[in-house]
């Protein structure tokens, strides 16, 4: 316990990060860095400034973004690596990670989550309170599947997309990249088309241009 982290995002998902940080008993110090709050302290832990700050721990500090939008964290994210600055994954010791399943940097498994036997998760993505990953899923990169959010077995979620809270895909089911699938939603067919999906079973309300 001797490492320290940076945290992008002083939010309520960043109060989350936090937490599950501290939960693993890995760091000693937990800082967040954001370019818009002012506070000095945030969540108890000290507010270092804006990201120009991030340079002068880059040599002894882990960093996590802490930030829901897919696409903003995903900026932030390859930015940091192309930078050489070294990016934290952080999984909460009551979540559920098969031995055979492979994690990827950046990323996040929430408290009580599941990732089943030979699922591969990308990096930069949220897997969140409670949600569950079967066997054989591949959950592509900077993807959010929400609280309680239930994916059967060989589901493929393409990048940027995010799954609502409560929602559920059956097995075998392939879905774009950039797709929302909402709240409550439940998927039955691959979803080919990225755009807004709702409804049980779901249908594409909004396909973006």
């Amino acid at each position: 316990m001797n490492k320290t982290l940076l945290i992008i995002g002083a939010s309520g998902h960043g109060k989350v990060v936090a937490e599950i940080a501290q939960s693993t008993k890995k760091y000693k110090s937990v800082y967040f860095i954001d370019d818009y709050a002012k506070t000095e302290k945030f969540h108890e832990h000290r507010n270092l400034g804006t990201s120009t700050e991030l340079i002068n721990y880059k040599q002894n500090a882990e960093v996590f973004v802490a930030i829901g939008d897919n696409a903003i964290r995903a900026t932030k994210l390859i930015s940091l690596e192309e930078n050489g600055f070294s990016i934290a994954t952080l999984i909460h010791p009551s979540a559920i990670i098969s031995g055979s399943a492979s994690i990827g940097k950046g990323t996040v498994i929430m408290a009580g989550a599941i990732i089943n036997a030979s699922t591969e998760v990308g990096i930069g993505s949220i897997i969140n309170t409670n949600a569950s990953v079967d066997h054989d899923c591949k959950i592509q990169d900077f993807v959010h599947i929400s609280p309680g959010a239930t994916i059967a077995g060989n589901v493929t979620v393409g990048s940027y997309t995010w799954i609502g809270a409560g929602s559920t895909i059956i097995n075998n089911i392939s879905i774009s990249q950039n797709s929302i699938v909402g709240a409550g939603g439940v998927v039955i067919h691959d979803i080919k088309q990225k755009g807004k999906y709702i409804g049980v079973p779901v249908k594409n309300i909004n396909s973006f241009i």
